[in-house]
């Protein structure tokens, strides 16, 4: 699972060993904020890759990893199967036009790109849920507490 740092400055996308040598990069992806343009949560990451993977690693709709080149400008994809993903459009970045990232923490990408960060690269997990305060229902504000239902007993079968 790709791990996701957010600072003041900039965005970094630390890779495991394995998602290194499947994307054949020898360092984390790291993106200024100020050229992040635009970023969008997706259920379908596979329709988003434009262009070919060189080099990269593609087993298509199970994994795809790695530099896609295209008439438009380079990508980073690091896509696994049909789950939820966060696609990145850069402005200005000398590496890569876009970046489409498999990740569970798409949502908490979008919030805390608009927080403002510390000048140390945090979680963005953890970033988001120390900032942003999460409300949890009361039982008085909703109303009588509902007790759980029950079950019927089956009747014994011979």
């Amino acid at each position: 699972m790709v791990t996701l740092l957010l600072d003041s400055s900039r965005l970094e996308v630390a890779l495991s060993a394995t998602e290194r040598a499947l994307s054949f990069r020898k360092d984390a992806v790291r993106v200024e904020r100020t050229h992040i343009a635009k970023v969008q949560l997706v259920d379908d990451p596979w329709t988003w890759l434009r262009g070919v993977p060189t080099p990269g690693t593609v087993i298509p709709r199970t994994v795809a990893m790695g530099r896609w080149r295209s008439a438009g400008g380079d990508d980073f994809v690091l896509v696994r199967r049909r789950r939820p993903s966060v696609v990145i459009d850069l402005d200005g970045d000398p590496e890569f036009q876009r970046l489409v990232i498999t990740t569970r923490h798409g949502l908490a990408l979008v919030q805390a790109l608009r927080l403002e960060a510390d000048d140390e690269p945090v979680d963005v997990v953890e970033l988001v849920t120390t900032e942003i305060p999460v409300q949890r229902p009361d039982a008085a504000a909703d109303g009588p507490v509902r007790s759980p239902r029950r079950r019927a007993p089956r009747p014994a079968q011979a």
